[in-house]
């Protein structure tokens, strides 16, 4: 996004291989590489909202699933356990702040970071809070001036920064990033520190695992490849610095890893391939200074992600980075990710609608839209499903124009990732409703 202008026993055996051997569902993006994709099969037209479960917050956290049940946090401060065919509570463990990112489940444990500084590690069938660890503390990105926002002097919290790092769990390590600035790996079963890695700034950019290798960005620009083992730093890739207004700078995408590359966007505007156990560049996407929050999907030699505010939506060649299909629009910015089930790339908006499109070509084959968004009390969309941005951001003093930020949300943005299973598509928004979508 632009600058503003005038604008994370046999239980330990089990830990051991789950970086290679967890189902599909049980961590953010589906495995622990982050690929995006999964082998479900997502419907190729709309047919109705199976269920609605309602929660006390704005859900940017995106789900998992195990065994006909999906799991999820929303900033209410929860953690939820839902049946998948019913939408029936099965249990529900509050945290001290808000859930803002996916769980991890390995074994009977499911693992969640709460905005309150902490992972909780609870029991996955009741939801009861076996241990919780305690990092240095949450906070967002902050800097002075941040993307223009007047005055210049003071201090301002960054309202686009919403997610927490989801937690990745490999070789018995409960892996996550914080506001603290370090990467944390805790023992799975007992709660103990095992190593933490300092970086500069925040890190709410979800770990990513292959070949050893921890793959993390932080807001310090930088990404970093660390031994799973013990933390070290392996190698660290520079991406772009924004010294003035720190609005083209950091990595609040999370990596994907496919064939020895990564791949993950970062907000100085540009989709990065670089070398898995080097960390050399291979090539990269210009967007044009547009945000790359949402992490990309690997499939079928393509990557696919998409842009915030110019609202992109792009395929690219895997080994060159060349587009494979036109370049498509959203209508509305993007920050959550794009999930490949079959032929079929499915993908959260941030103007209130759910896009499912066609993987070949990219066409649209169905949307769904939030009530909040078809009755856009506020005047927040334009007729063409775009942000009236000259309305919600008509000054760039502070407390006006993060008031816009807010009222964006009143759509029932969707921030989080969609989850399919049993042909089912789940996803939660920012009207505070999880939805399983048919």
């Amino acid at each position: 996004m632009k600058a503003i202008t005038m604008q994370a026993t046999a239980l330990g055996a089990f830990l051991a291989i789950a970086a290679t051997a967890a189902p599909a569902q049980e961590m953010f993006r589906g495995d622990a590489a982050h690929h995006g994709t999964t082998a479900a099969a997502a419907p190729r037209a709309f047919h109705r909202v199976k269920w609605t479960f309602p929660t006390g917050g704005r859900i940017v956290s995106s789900a998992v699933w195990r065994d006909g049940v999906v799991l999820f946090g929303s900033d209410d401060g929860n953690v939820y356990a839902v049946d998948a065919a019913t939408g029936r509570q099965r249990w529900m463990t509050h945290t001290g702040g808000p859930v803002a990112s996916s769980l991890a489940l390995a074994g009977e444990r499911a693992f969640a970071v709460s905005y309150d500084g902490r992972l909780y590690a609870l029991d996955v069938r009741t939801g009861e809070v076996l241990w919780k660890f305690a990092s240095e503390g949450e906070r967002r990105f902050e800097a002075k001036g941040l993307h223009g926002l007047l005055p210049r002097s003071q201090t301002y919290p960054d309202l686009y920064d919403v997610y927490l790092s989801s937690p990745l769990v490999v070789d018995g390590k409960v892996v996550f990033g914080s506001g603290d600035g370090h990467v944390y790996a805790v023992d799975a079963a007992s709660g103990r520190l095992a190593w933490k890695f300092a970086t500069g700034d925040v890190v709410h950019a979800s770990p990513a695992y292959a070949d050893g290798l921890v793959v993390v960005g932080s807001w310090d620009g930088k990404l970093y490849a660390l031994d799973a083992a013990t933390g070290a730093q392996r190698w660290a890739f520079q991406a772009g610095l924004d010294p003035l207004i720190h609005n083209q700078q950091g990595f609040q995408s999370s990596a994907a890893i496919a064939d020895g590359t990564v791949y993950v966007g970062c907000r100085d505007g540009h989709l990065y391939a670089v070398d898995l156990h080097t960390g050399a560049p291979k090539w990269n996407v210009d967007t044009e200074g547009s945000w790359v929050n949402a992490s990309p999907a690997v499939a079928q030699g393509s990557v696919f992600f998409a842009t915030s505010d110019t609202a992109q939506y792009r395929a690219v060649d895997a080994a060159t980075g060349k587009p494979t299909q036109a370049m498509g629009s959203t209508q509305g910015y993007v920050f959550g990710s794009p999930t490949i089930a079959g032929d079929t790339v499915l993908l959260g908006v941030l103007n209130g609608s759910l896009q499912a499109r066609d993987r070949v070509d990219g066409r649209v084959l169905w949307e769904f839209r939030t009530e909040a968004a078809k009755a856009n009390r506020d005047w927040v969309l334009a007729a063409d499903g775009k942000f009236n941005s000259g309305w919600l951001y008509a000054s760039a003093w502070g407390d006006l124009s993060n008031d816009g930020t807010r009222r964006q949300d009143s759509v029932g943005s969707f921030y989080a990732t969609p989850l399919v299973a049993g042909g089912t598509v789940f996803i939660g928004s920012a009207d505070s409703n999880f939805y399983a979508i048919e």
